[in-house]
């Protein structure tokens, strides 16, 4: 029974034969497919980290002071120790007297240098306004249910995971005033995972102890919410041309430069996987074109003793699928074991804000799987078409 003659096992015999082609082949498509699934989850993770890192910045616009800009964005953005300030109660009362405006709500960041004033790494620290917040409560892992007091903080992700508090009570020292940390907010992908968060109440106490440039009454920082229906654009022009003391920047617009510089990154992963595609389109076309020619007599004598042109097709297209199959299934693999390990060797990987979910992964390696076995029977189409219309006896001369 195991000598029994099959299309399949004929097809696996005529790849055997030739262990160190098929080998090959096999890996081509399994490197194709590697490739091609850690490019696809950079990209998806690049994607989906750009929309929830805007989106979890809750607001609409954002108002900083004159200049400041590019500082806010390196704080929200990019990690960076950055302090601007700018006068509430001129600012707020100019922006209530704009039409359009849902909510406001407003921070101030305070420069916390490492070693200087406090027991902490180098951070900011946010100080904001609890009645009006709606940027900082969302962030929370665990309901905070109740309002900071006086000598408490939330911290960010990795000020967690720096000063390794978990949820415990833990005190730490900043601008000289003891502060127990209460809560950690999730990793939101933003210059936030590195903060530490406490009610505006504190800043009286830190300009007591003078350990900060910051002035009573000055800010940092408002979000904004524009009401349901309003023109975005229209508010943002009323800012611009009625509040001279400070920019106001659109959400889609935060981090513009960032995230064009992640799509140009996505666009050439785009052409490099359209490159290799074609390449193993034609390695493939080359490599079945020679098989055709090689073995010329052997499907003239197969025609000739009543072999018809679909039994041809078939057992070359079995043999496309074995290395189609094979090849794919291996880089599925490894690909996904790739863009897992290589996630935490770069910076811009370990500072997105999400991962992909299995779900996710699932996806992506079954369809770059069909990818590699489609683009391998793409590439062996045309001489399997050959080889098919080639008749007996001028096909056994030919061999």
């Amino acid at each position: 029974m195991g000598n029994d003659f099959t299309f399949f096992s004929l097809a696996y015999r005529n790849l055997k034969r030739k262990y160190l082609r098929t080998l090959i082949l096999v890996a081509a498509i399994w490197l194709f497919v590697s490739v091609l699934v850690f490019a696809a989850s950079f990209v998806q993770r690049v994607n989906a980290s750009i929309r929830i890192t805007t989106d979890r910045l809750g607001a609409d616009l954002i108002v900083v002071p004159k200049g400041s800009r590019g500082a806010a964005e390196d704080v929200l953005l990019e990690n960076k120790v950055k302090s601007f300030y700018m006068d509430k109660d001129v600012v707020l009362q100019k922006l209530k007297a704009i039409d359009g405006i849902d909510k406001m709500t407003y921070q101030t960041y305070l420069v916390s240098l490492g070693g200087l004033c406090c027991d902490v790494p180098d951070t900011v620290v946010v100080a904001f306004n609890q009645d009006t917040d709606f940027v900082i409560r969302p962030w929370l892992q665990k309901s905070f249910g109740r309002k900071l007091k006086k000598g408490e903080a939330l911290v960010g992700n990795e000020s967690a995971f720096n000063i390794d508090i978990g949820l415990v009570d833990v005190d730490s020292m900043l601008f000289g005033n003891a502060f127990k940390m209460v809560g950690v907010l999730d990793k939101t992908g933003t210059g936030l995972d590195t903060a530490m968060f406490i009610d505006e109440g504190n800043i009286a106490d830190i300009i007591r102890k003078g350990k900060s440039s910051i002035k009573p009454d000055q800010i940092s920082i408002v979000f904004l919410k524009v009401k349901k229906g309003a023109d975005i654009f229209k508010v943002y022009s009323d800012i611009q041309n009625s509040v001279i003391e400070v920019d106001a920047v659109a959400r889609k617009d935060i981090g513009k430069g960032l995230i064009q510089t992640l799509r140009d990154i996505n666009r050439i992963f785009m052409v490099t996987i359209t490159l290799a595609s074609l390449l193993s389109v034609f390695l493939v076309w080359a490599v079945f074109s020679a098989i055709a020619n090689e073995r010329a007599r052997e499907i003239g004598i197969m025609r000739a003793i009543g072999a018809r042109q679909s039994h041809i097709v078939r057992i070359f297209l079995l043999e496309v699928l074995i290395i189609g199959l094979t090849g794919s299934i291996l880089g599925a693999a490894s690909g996904t074991a790739l863009s897992l390990l290589l996630a935490k060797g770069f910076t811009i990987l370990r500072s997105l804000s999400n991962n992909l979910s299995v779900a996710e992964r699932l996806t992506i390696a079954a369809l770059c799987f069909l990818a590699g076995t489609g683009i391998c029977i793409t590439g062996a189409l045309f001489p399997i078409q050959r080889m098919k219309k080639m008749e007996p006896l001028s096909a056994m001369k030919e061999g």
